[in-house]
């Protein structure tokens, strides 16, 4: 059943941010637009995709806390994410085939966030019988 009156237009989550400056410049590097900060609240895009950064930090929130980029080159963003985790002293992992039929890597912010990047892989054709 179609509601023309439930169609959403966007949803983005609110990431939790230690330090919030350096995670600000984090994203950036990383390859986000920061478009507005307002108390508190910095809105990051790279192209369609957006979320809210936010100064709010618990550690139990942050450690359990998870995103997921879907992208169209994951080595790209593997290669870009490299040099910015040195830079910030995080965690990233190698891309690597998923069974759920994606390329991904894990990538942790500043705050401890894991984010994990990825790409869709080629759908294998049905063989016949």
């Amino acid at each position: 059943m179609n509601q023309p009156a439930l169609a959403t237009v966007e949803i983005k989550a609110f990431v939790p941010a230690r330090d919030f400056a350096r995670s600000m410049e984090f994203y950036q590097a990383l390859g986000f637009t920061r478009a507005s900060v307002f108390e508190g609240i910095a809105y990051f895009h790279c192209g369609a995709s957006s979320f809210l950064l936010q100064d709010f930090y618990v550690r139990e929130h942050a450690d359990n806390f998870q995103m997921h980029l879907l992208v169209r080159d994951v080595e790209a963003w593997h290669a870009q994410a490299r040099p910015v985790a040195e830079r910030f002293g995080v965690r990233v992992g190698e891309p690597q085939d998923q069974p759920w039929g994606m390329r991904d890597f894990v990538l942790f912010d500043p705050s401890g966030v894991l984010w994990r990047i990825a790409q869709n892989l080629p759908v294998p054709p049905v063989g016949r019988e």
